[in-house]
């Protein structure tokens, strides 16, 4: 019997149809809207909850569904396929803070936070990134300095944090997994730390929305501002100095999400184009008997097929939580990432002045892929990793 790898038992599948149908249902509908007036369709986001799945790889003890890597990359393929800034949103709940607090977190800190952030009466984002940072870890600036009570006193700016505002008032993330540095080790190397900050808590605020974006307008992007802000000792994350354990295992799970985002860029946009090529005419042709256009459609087929099987196929292998993956977890976003941006690409060459138009859907698309070769890492980030980790493990090549 024949595999599927992007549908590797009759649990995936139904999984699959049933986020499909979703998708159709209240997404698709609601996409060109909400990119075009540049809003986050928070109360959508928050109804993923009842569906199980804003809680996909979290442990079912906290109200999680305990799936694995394959049903994180299809959530995120299908989601895409109609509005990628969405599913960056859910992406940056479901994997940058419930995954990473499900995986790295203490019991108190979850069984306390997890149910409502699985349930959707939360909203989470990821804080890394800062105005003069972003792959330079060790270089973010933010500090957290303990306090004589136990508790930490946060500073620093936060810059492109997803979900960090939740509407247009600025209400900020009700829950934030955010790194800081907390001093050196005794060999003198940046020591950076992990902290759960909550709404509500004193210095924590939304600095500015980020407006004018290329792509992934429906996503809200903010700047966050943690002046004095007083973090409880309780929400310190795992051991001080620990935020590289948390952020390599996570990043792996992430950058495998972020290209089954593309993968849903890409098959959505071949779906347009082949659509279209078959309706329109010119010179008393369809134009998909022109040479040109086959070019574009024959390419893009093959790039979305070969996308499909790296995906998945790294998405089998890939364990939640467990760093040690980078080889292809950088290596399919890589690939991913910049095929899905060709094939939104092609698909507005094939259909001309309906392609850069809204009301088509291939322009947002091929808006919103480019942000995929940014964010999560940097496409010269993944070049860098894939040749030191290929140095380190030349067999990778011939196994």
């Amino acid at each position: 019997m024949a595999v599927d790898i992007a549908n590797p038992t009759e649990e995936h599948l139904m999984l699959r149809e049933m986020v499909r149908e979703w998708t159709k249902e209240h997404v698709e509908p609601q996409a060109l809207e909400f990119d075009r007036d540049e809003k986050f369709n928070v109360d959508l986001l928050r109804s993923m909850g009842e569906l199980g799945l804003l809680g996909i790889s979290a442990q079912e003890d906290y109200g999680g569904a305990a799936l694995d890597a394959v049903a994180c990359t299809m959530i995120h393929e299908e989601l895409s396929a109609s509005d990628p800034g969405f599913a960056l949103a859910y992406l940056a709940h479901s994997m940058l803070f419930v995954n990473n607090l499900a995986y790295n977190g203490n019991e108190e800190q979850k069984e306390r936070i997890l149910p409502k952030v699985c349930s959707g009466e939360w909203i989470g984002a990821m804080a890394m990134s800062e105005p003069d940072a972003g792959t330079d870890v060790l270089g973010l600036s933010t500090t957290a300095i303990e306090q004589a009570d136990g508790s930490w006193l946060l500073n620093g700016r936060k810059m492109w944090i997803t979900n960090g505002c939740l509407d247009e008032l600025g209400t900020p993330a009700d829950v934030v997994w955010v790194y800081a540095r907390t001093g050196a080790d005794e060999k003198g190397r940046v020591q950076m730390s992990t902290f759960l900050v909550e709404a509500g808590m004193v210095g924590y605020s939304v600095g500015q929305k980020i407006y004018d974006k290329t792509g992934m307008r429906a996503s809200n992007t903010a700047e966050l501002v943690f002046d004095d802000c007083i973090v409880p000792a309780a929400n310190l994350v795992g051991g001080v100095g620990e935020s590289l354990i948390h952020m390599m295992g996570n990043l792996e799970l992430e950058r495998l999400t972020l290209a089954g985002m593309a993968l849903g860029i890409a098959r959505r946009s071949l779906e347009e184009m082949n659509r279209y090529a078959a309706e329109r005419t010119a010179f008393g042709s369809q134009i998909r008997d022109f040479g040109q256009i086959q070019r574009h459609i024959g390419e893009g087929w093959a790039k979305y097929r070969a996308m499909r099987a790296y995906v998945y196929d790294t998405a089998n292998h890939l364990t939640i939580g467990k760093a040690g993956q980078r080889l292809d977890s950088d290596g399919v976003k890589l690939f991913a990432t910049t095929a899905a941006k060709e094939i939104a690409d092609s698909a507005m060459q094939v259909m001309g002045g309906y392609g850069y138009v809204g009301e088509y859907n291939v322009e947002r698309l091929w808006r919103d892929a480019k942000l995929l070769e940014i964010g999560g890492g940097t496409l010269e980030s993944h070049q860098k990793n894939i040749t030191r980790d290929l140095l380190k493990n030349s067999d990778a090549i011939t196994r």
